[in-house]
């Protein structure tokens, strides 16, 4: 499974943006999708997770700020980021997970930065 990401880039806080994922390769094993991001000097964490049947999993300061949706047919899954904040500012990868034996799979990730 191979995971490309778009939609990053440089947003005024209180702005949007709307990072996209296309999934390729062995596409038919994917179970979950999600975005991940990584602030500077820290580990990665969890923003949101979504799967096949679109049962969403957000981490609790994302809430009610991000969204996660997800286009079976093309293999793509989207975070729709609103009202963001400077501490928002990380590298956002997408991630997969198959059915069955739970491989990972990440991309390469995408630059998000919140600066005025």
């Amino acid at each position: 499974v191979q995971l490309v990401e778009s939609g990053g880039g440089l947003v005024q806080p209180g702005g949007s943006l709307r990072l996209s994922c296309v999934a390729s390769g062995s596409v038919l094993s994917i179970n979950r999708m999600g975005w991940y991001r990584q602030l500077p000097g820290t580990e990665r964490e969890l923003v949101a997770t979504i799967t096949s049947g679109g049962t969403t999993v957000y981490a609790d300061s994302m809430k009610g700020r991000f969204t996660i949706s997800r286009d079976n047919a093309n293999y793509r899954v989207y975070l729709q980021m609103d009202r963001l904040k400077t501490e928002d500012t990380a590298v956002y990868y997408c991630w997969a997970e198959t059915f069955g034996v739970k491989y990972d799979f990440w991309g390469q990730g995408t630059q998000v930065t919140v600066s005025s």
